[in-house]
């Protein structure tokens, strides 16, 4: 069956939603904008250097045609001190032109981070790509290769055939060699990058994929060292690694071939360039100061040349990359939110709700309907496998429905801007992981906080003591490199940073299941104290304790609701059949609650 979402179901308003790939396209052109206003600038400049650096050759033809000839040390002296001055010049307008790269590869890492990271997230979050965390690394990418040397040849290159005019006024031979010069090595470029663009490019996108499987194993790093999976894993990293080297090694050494071809070529060529000049004094048509600087002319006319063809891999890295980070602005859709939105109760309301899994055919919800009134608790019970998780990430905006959805205060929580819905909604997923940072840090959710509403969410989990005890209190830095929490504790601080800024809704996913009986007891306080604040809890339960806290009992079974109602009514109809719905080594007590 393929299901369709609800075109009746209330959503927001149009004016409340964006597409990013709009967005990201007017990012895309101010970036380019931007860039070509600095290519502009980068034009001035490289005209300003490349004219300083044509009177080098001229400046030695003086030196051979007047000063050797006459012997005048004066004109000796007055040409090498304007020779001085033109050396400065060209100095200062080549430490601009570095400086004006420089800034645009900030300005543009600055421009598209963070929308870049945002949208890679989000496409983590809805599973839409294993290799969203390729953005950082294609912008890291672009900031070296625009504030990188290769970035300016291009505009080198355009000077070429002034350069090569000049030849042709000081004779047209001189032209002539340096016209069939500049054709070859232009050819030999063509020829590497019809040679090396496929195998480059593969041998990148084997490496992104490599990087994918390493991220994803380093994430479950704990799985694999538990079940032994780390042999086998490295064999296959392996055969990536190779089958990367090998395309890498192909494309690599087309370019190398090419690179020395290109620097053979251009030495035989001022060779060539000498013997012309030989052959033209002899005959007397030009001065042997003319030799000298038609050969100096004809190496900086190539310069460029070579030098785009050493460098043309990085060209094609930096050309991918910026190919990808367009793809990931202009090309990926959302209606997310833009602007805040009130949230006043705290009402749920889930209307018809259906999820079904990318790359699924199977339903993981069916058809949940249920509401939940202001200062409710809400226990969600059901067996494996039921779609618990699943209902949960989708109430907190984690996961976008296939059909129907869910509303807080009227509000669509897959729609809602995150960083305002994050000041309304507490969640505490079955993972706990915590982010790299103080425990300051992560119970303000990475925010500027008061530190009086940080205790007070420390205080509410049962972890405020807990913290003062270590080494710097709510400074101590946790994450990977960090302070090691037990597992209770982690819960607590998760726990603590669901309940910080006192949300209108508190979502719950299995939050007592690494707690003691001291750690429960804080659980069923901060519950309870939501519950007084008038906040809605809604809390995936499978010990009796949590359950005994419900106002209200959903029960999942197979992806649809099974039964929902109150407490007392939802257990008393479930009966002896209520303890397979919890957890084998609790099922005196369902019992006993059941009876109650």
């Amino acid at each position: 069956m393929k299901y369709l979402a609800n075109p009746n179901a209330a959503g927001p308003r149009p004016s409340q939603t964006r597409t990013s790939a709009a967005s990201g396209a007017d990012l895309v052109r101010s970036t380019r904008r931007r860039f070509a206003r600095a290519l502009g600038v980068g034009f001035v400049i490289a005209a300003g250097a490349n004219l300083a650096a044509l009177l080098v050759p001229l400046y030695n033809m003086q030196l051979f045609n007047v000063v050797l000839t006459t012997r005048n040390t004066n004109t000796l002296f007055w040409l090498t001190a304007g020779f001085g001055l033109v050396l400065a010049v060209h100095f200062l307008l080549t430490f601009l032109g570095s400086l004006l790269y420089e800034a645009v590869a900030d300005r543009v890492a600055r421009t598209l981070s963070l929308p870049s990271l945002l949208t890679a997230a989000r496409i983590a979050e809805e599973g839409a790509t294993p290799q969203s965390g390729q953005a950082i690394r294609d912008l890291g990418e672009l900031r070296s290769f625009v504030s990188g040397d290769a970035i300016g040849i291009p505009l080198d290159l355009v000077w070429s055939p002034f350069l090569l005019a000049a030849l042709f006024v000081m004779h047209w031979a001189y032209g002539i060699v340096a016209l069939v010069c500049s054709v070859v090595l232009v050819a030999i470029g063509l020829v590497n990058d019809l040679l090396s663009r496929r195998p480059l490019r593969e041998a990148n996108d084997e490496t992104i994929r490599a990087f994918s499987e390493i991220s994803v194993a380093v994430r479950h790093a704990e799985a694999v060292e538990g079940l032994g999976m780390l042999p086998a894993l490295a064999r296959r990293w392996r055969g990536s690694q190779e089958a990367m080297l090998e395309k890498l090694w192909r494309g690599t050494r087309i370019v190398k071939v090419m690179t020395a071809a290109t620097k053979s070529s251009r030495l035989m060529m001022t060779g060539l360039m000498v013997c012309a000049g030989i052959v033209l004094c002899i005959d007397g048509q030009v001065s042997g100061g003319s030799m000298v600087a038609a050969n100096m002319i004809l190496a900086k006319m190539l310069l460029p040349v070579e030098r785009i063809v050493g460098s043309w891999r990085s060209w094609i890295s930096a050309a991918e990359a910026w190919r990808r980070v367009v793809a990931l602005l202009t090309e990926t859709h959302s209606q997310r939110g833009t602007i805040p939105l009130p949230c006043r109760n705290g009402k749920v309301v889930v209307d018809r709700l259906v999820y079904i899994a990318q790359g699924g055919e199977r339903p993981v919800l069916r058809g949940i309907t249920f509401e939940v009134e202001p200062g409710e608790v809400l226990g969600i019970i059901g067996p494996s496998g039921a779609g618990k998780s699943t209902l949960a990430r989708i109430i907190v905006g984690a996961a976008q429905p296939t059909a129907g959805g869910v509303w807080l205060d009227g509000n669509n929580t897959w729609t809602w801007e995150r960083g305002d819905f994050g000041r309304h909604v507490g969640y505490m997923p079955q993972t706990t992981a915590m982010l790299e940072g103080s425990i300051g840090d992560n119970i303000a959710r990475m925010r500027e906080a008061d530190p009086a509403d940080i205790i007070a969410a420390a205080v509410a989990a049962g972890i405020h003591e807990t913290i003062m005890q270590l080494p710097n209190g709510y400074a101590t830095p946790i994450g990977e490199a960090g302070f090691v929490l037990s597992g209770g504790q982690r819960q607590k601080l998760a726990l603590a940073r669901a309940l910080f800024g006192k949300p209108k809704m508190l979502v719950l996913d299995e939050p007592n299941s690494a707690l003691d009986d001291e750690g429960e007891r804080a659980l069923q306080s901060a519950i309870d104290g939501a519950r007084e604040h008038g906040t809605t809890v809604l809390m995936i339960a499978h010990r009796p304790s949590l359950v005994a806290l419900a106002d209200k009992l959903l029960v999942l079974k197979d992806g649809m609701i099974d039964r929902f109602g109150a407490r007392d009514a939802v257990l008393r109809a479930l009966k002896a059949p209520s303890v397979s719905l919890v957890k084998r080594a609790d099922v005196a007590e369902p019992a006993r609650i059941a009876a109650t």
